[in-house]
């Protein structure tokens, strides 16, 4: 869902939304038991897009376990993660030990006529032997 930068005039603690926006991400995010965040890894932390879709609420991320993948460079990502874990734990969130890391993610693309794929190699694809 596309998310302008958060627009609401109320504090997402109340939920009193005012826009259709914050209305139909409220209701997903409300209505699931978990999450799988998948973020990138942009001058060593996460990005604005992860920020702004989180600030947008409050009360549906309470208490709800979420697992974090992560990609970038060499790093895979493990510093976005690292930088987001104190927004989660403050919203209540329950973040699970175990996290999926994808590293130098560049090797992994495949341009095609209809935009990038991702093609993992034999170890992504089964995990470390």
């Amino acid at each position: 869902m596309a998310l302008p930068i958060v627009d609401e005039p109320n504090h997402p603690m109340l939920r009193q939304y005012t826009h259709e926006h914050t209305k139909r991400w409220s209701e997903t995010v409300d209505r699931a038991d978990a999450y799988v965040m998948v973020l990138p890894e942009y001058n060593h932390s996460f990005n604005a897009a992860i920020k702004n879709a989180i600030d947008y609420l409050v009360m549906e991320w309470t208490h709800k376990p979420v697992g974090l993948v992560s990609y970038g460079g060499v790093s895979g990502g493990t510093r976005a993660v690292h930088a987001l874990k104190p927004t989660l734990s403050a919203l209540k969130m329950v973040t699970l030990t175990e996290g999926v890391i994808i590293p130098f993610t560049n090797t992994f693309l495949r341009d095609e006529e209809e935009g990038r794929r991702f093609e993992p190699n034999q170890e992504i694809a089964t995990g470390p032997r």
